[in-house]
């Protein structure tokens, strides 16, 4: 962490590399964002989850922050959604948020991300897991667990 990092916000993460990562944003959060120097927001999660931030993308261009929307439907993860998240952090430098629901989403892309950048498993996998595991979680859809079985 880093001094003025929001860590109210669900499941915050920093990574390597200065990418940031949670759960869901809430209508006070991106000019708290904007503060700790974030530039572009990539969010996982449907636009029509009940705890989804109404106007993200307007609320964060008020701010003056980039918007990427790569809506990744919970029950249907695909290497696609993988993939266009990899395009969607190539194509904007600079400080990185990358959020969803509960930070899940997130977390297992970022593995997947990890694996393809080279990082050893064990080091990809003990940065998944400080905010979900779906290999270990009994309740995680087998989609998840194909997925990250997948990159493996």
């Amino acid at each position: 962490m880093q001094p003025g990092d929001p860590v109210d916000i669900r499941n915050w993460q920093r990574r390597p590399g200065g990418i940031t990562t949670s759960g869901k944003l809430e209508a006070h959060d991106p000019a708290r964002l904007a503060a700790i120097g974030v530039r572009h927001v990539v969010n996982l999660a449907l636009a029509s989850h009940p705890e989804a931030l109404a106007d993200e993308a307007a609320l964060l261009a008020a701010a003056g922050i980039a918007y990427t929307h790569i809506p990744v439907p919970f029950d249907a993860p695909a290497p696609d959604h993988v993939a266009a998240l990899a395009r969607a952090l190539a194509a904007h430098p600079g400080p990185v948020h990358v959020h969803c629901i509960m930070n899940w989403r997130v977390t297992a892309f970022f593995y997947l991300l990890d694996l393809a950048a080279g990082v050893p498993e064990p080091e990809a996998r003990a940065r998944m897991a400080k905010v979900w595991n779906p290999l270990e979680d009994e309740n995680a859809p087998e989609a998840w667990r194909a997925l990250v079985r997948g990159g493996a």
